[in-house]
């Protein structure tokens, strides 16, 4: 892994430095309470979001043919028909992904530990967001929990012409800062992205965030290391900085 230090830190966004799925979850349970007071969906407002859930997790979007807002509107429509039956019902279908994107974005902020943590680690090393993603949706969030000041560069994979874990964009990210990847470390809570993408393009080590304990699959990228939250890393970065300084 080299013997220089440190000098650059690429962070992933979602459920990383802010809690993506909580605030979907939040903003789930906004459009539950509106389908059951105001259109009498007991039961089915449920089944809508989890449906919309499902849709979310495979979607995939081609920009030429729709933008973001038209193709998430439409996982609402069809599992609004999927559950009710009868006409699409596009105003109720808008109606409900305005909710839910809108209560997502309030709820995704950075931490005032996040916060602190990012202004003491940029005293010492270099700071990039590194978020995959469609370019609207992943810049609504960034502008949302107003990180923009804590880095010096953000990239959005959705404007790159490939995304984590391909190498092409860890090293424009190296570009960037003015640095090589054998003097960067990258911090995300996806193994099959931020992880094997830290080691497809050989940067110093890659750190997996491992919130609720998972236990990857045996096939799965090794990290090489392991925290449970993301306010281990300044900790961590000293231990790899002391363990270069030894092998040197």
């Amino acid at each position: 892994m080299g013997l220089s230090r440190v000098r650059a830190v690429f962070f992933d966004l979602d459920n990383t430095l802010i809690d993506t799925a909580g605030a979907s979850r939040k903003g789930m349970l906004e459009v539950i309470k509106l389908l059951q007071s105001k259109y009498n969906y007991k039961e089915e407002a449920e089944i809508i979001c989890n449906k919309v859930q499902v849709k979310l997790s495979k979607e995939c979007l081609h920009p030429s043919n729709m933008c973001i807002t038209d193709l998430r509107t439409s996982h609402w429509e069809e599992a609004i028909q999927e559950t009710k039956g009868g006409a699409a019902n596009r105003k109720l279908a808008e109606e409900c992904y305005f909710l839910w994107k809108s209560t997502r974005l309030q709820h995704m902020t950075l931490a005032e530990e996040v916060k602190a943590m990012l202004t003491e680690l940029r005293k010492e090393v270099r700071l990039l967001l590194l978020t995959n993603g469609e370019r609207q949706t992943q810049r609504e969030k960034i502008e949302a929990c107003a990180c923009q000041s804590y880095f010096d560069a953000i990239v959005v994979g959705g404007e790159q012409k490939e995304e984590k874990p391909a190498p092409s964009i860890f090293y424009y990210s190296c570009d960037l800062l003015g640095v090589q990847p054998g003097d960067c470390v990258m911090v995300g809570d996806t193994l099959e992205t931020d992880i094997q993408g830290g080691l497809n393009a050989g940067l110093k080590a890659t750190v997996w965030i491992n919130k609720n304990g998972m236990v990857p699959l045996k096939s799965s990228p090794t990290p090489h290391y392991i925290v449970s939250s993301v306010l281990e890393l300044p900790a961590l970065l000293h231990s790899i900085d002391c363990k270069v300084s030894v092998s040197a």
